[in-house]
């Protein structure tokens, strides 16, 4: 029984939830700028990843060809 208590935890792993970050993208920009982005995050006490994303949803959104 424990085996199969191990194949569906296996089972429920493979499923993604909606939404779900699945998916990296690597960007190359000059250090000064991460830098400053970084700090500014921080002090609007927000992160990077999370303003990136909304910056891509908005993009997306604004430049989708209906």
């Amino acid at each position: 029984m424990a085996a199969d208590a191990e194949s569906d935890k296996a089972v429920k792993r493979g499923k993604g939830k909606a939404g779900k970050k699945d998916a990296q993208l690597l960007i190359r920009i000059s250090s000064t700028e991460r830098d400053e982005f970084i700090a500014l995050c921080d002090e609007l006490d927000t992160s990077a990843a999370r303003e990136i994303r909304k910056f891509i949803r908005g993009f997306i959104q604004d430049n989708k060809s209906d």
